[in-house]
């Protein structure tokens, strides 16, 4: 019976590659007495049996899991129930299509993928929290994500320069969650998410790690049962974000002459709050750096804003710099004064993107004065003190100061 159905092959395969076929064959028999192409056969018709009785029996084995690699699996229709699922900042579709897996919303990602790719609106799929139903199409749910009905809106704008107390007032506002909750939470920056070789200093003057200039300003979509801890972990994740895009910390250090990331970011804080136009955040930047790092008598910073920031931190109201008092502006307690040599101890505020970004590369200047000059916040900066009073009578004359 296997001799008939090894000649009926052999028979088969004769033509004008037969003799290739027929010397191939010949030249296994010789070694093994046809057992090979036997042992072949049966194995085939074995598995064919194994496979046909399978199947009849209703379970092939691994099915879905080889179909896959062909069909797409998906749910079909609009789905049913309900359940929320976070986009988070800077998701790609793939992220978004990995989360909307985990919560039982998309059958696969790739059906969620292939549905955004086949939907031109799908790059208008915004981070936030949506309203979904488990078991969608991946069409249905691309769908419904566009539908902005579906977007859970919880949003708290951080304005650029607000310090750590000002955004905890902010955010308790907005989630009714109390202040203290976040003064708790921020208590311990490692814990949050600032890792620690954030907190160097190359003047080796010790570091209290602070949360101060790592609560970055912007728009943030607040998730429902968010608390303290998690709401100050996504902001300083985004600063995370934003600061590696930029490669500050990097540029910092191969740039800047030595100084550490950390006290670049003190420099940032500054400027924004010095600078009163965003055209002069990097100049303000340079002269924090030429008066600590330069040839300023007193190598220290002389600006009010330190003044007041402390000022702020123990629970007094601030001034404008007219209206301080000379033990206000050189109280020998504040570890914030401003003849104090050398850099503050710690950021004054949560400077953004822009402010970073001219501490990172300030302009190139000799600058150690400055003095805003019109009411849009220009100011104009001088190398000598002389040339400072020029301008201070610039401002004068309007109305500036």
């Amino acid at each position: 019976m296997m001799d008939d159905l090894d000649l009926g092959f052999d028979e088969q395969d004769r033509g004008e590659k037969g003799k290739h076929r027929r010397g191939a064959v010949r030249k296994r028999k010789g070694g093994s007495g046809g057992g090979g192409g036997r042992g072949k056969t049966v194995l085939a018709l074995l598995l064919a049996f194994v496979l046909l009785g399978t199947i009849g029996g209703g379970a092939f084995y691994g099915f879905d899991r080889v179909q896959s690699y062909f069909v797409t699996p998906d749910y079909d229709g609009a789905g049913t129930g309900e359940v929320t699922v976070e986009i988070k900042q800077g998701a790609l579709i793939a992220d978004m299509a990995n989360a909307l897996v985990a919560a039982d919303v998309v059958k696969s990602a790739k059906a969620f993928i292939e549905a955004a790719e086949g939907n031109a609106r799908s790059k208008n799929i915004q981070p936030g929290t949506y309203k979904l139903r488990k078991q969608m199409s991946g069409e249905s749910a691309v769908t419904a994500m566009l539908d902005l009905k579906n977007r859970i809106v919880n949003g708290v704008t951080i304005p650029e320069g607000r310090t750590a107390k000002n955004v905890y007032k902010l955010l308790s506002e907005k989630t009714k969650i109390p202040v203290k909750d976040f003064e708790a939470a921020a208590k311990d920056p490692l814990a949050r998410g600032v890792p620690d070789w954030w907190f160097k200093r190359s003047d080796n003057k010790k570091v209290k790690p602070s949360i101060e200039g790592f609560l970055y300003p912007d728009t943030y979509e607040i998730p429902p049962k968010a608390t303290a801890e998690t709401i100050i972990e996504l902001m300083v994740e985004n600063f995370l974000s934003v600061t590696s895009e930029m490669q500050f910390a990097d540029r910092v250090q191969k740039e800047r002459g030595g100084i550490s990331p950390y006290e670049a970011l003190i420099v940032a804080s500054l400027a924004q709050a010095e600078a009163g136009n965003k055209d002069d955040l990097g100049k303000v930047a340079r002269v924090a750096y030429n008066r600590v790092f330069g040839e300023f008598p007193c190598n220290c910073l002389e600006m009010d804003v330190t003044v007041n920031y402390y000022l702020e931190s123990i629970g007094k109201p601030t001034k404008r710099s007219g209206d301080m008092t000379a033990a206000e502006l050189d109280d020998p307690k504040n570890p914030y004064n401003r003849k104090l040599k050398g850099l503050v101890p710690t950021p004054i505020n949560n400077p953004g993107k822009q402010a970073m970004a001219g501490a990172m590369d300030p302009p190139p200047g000799k600058w150690l004065f400055f003095v805003a000059i019109d009411k849009e916040g220009h100011s104009e900066f001088a190398e000598t003190f002389a040339e400072h009073e020029k301008n201070m009578a610039k401002a004068r004359e309007n109305g500036i100061i």
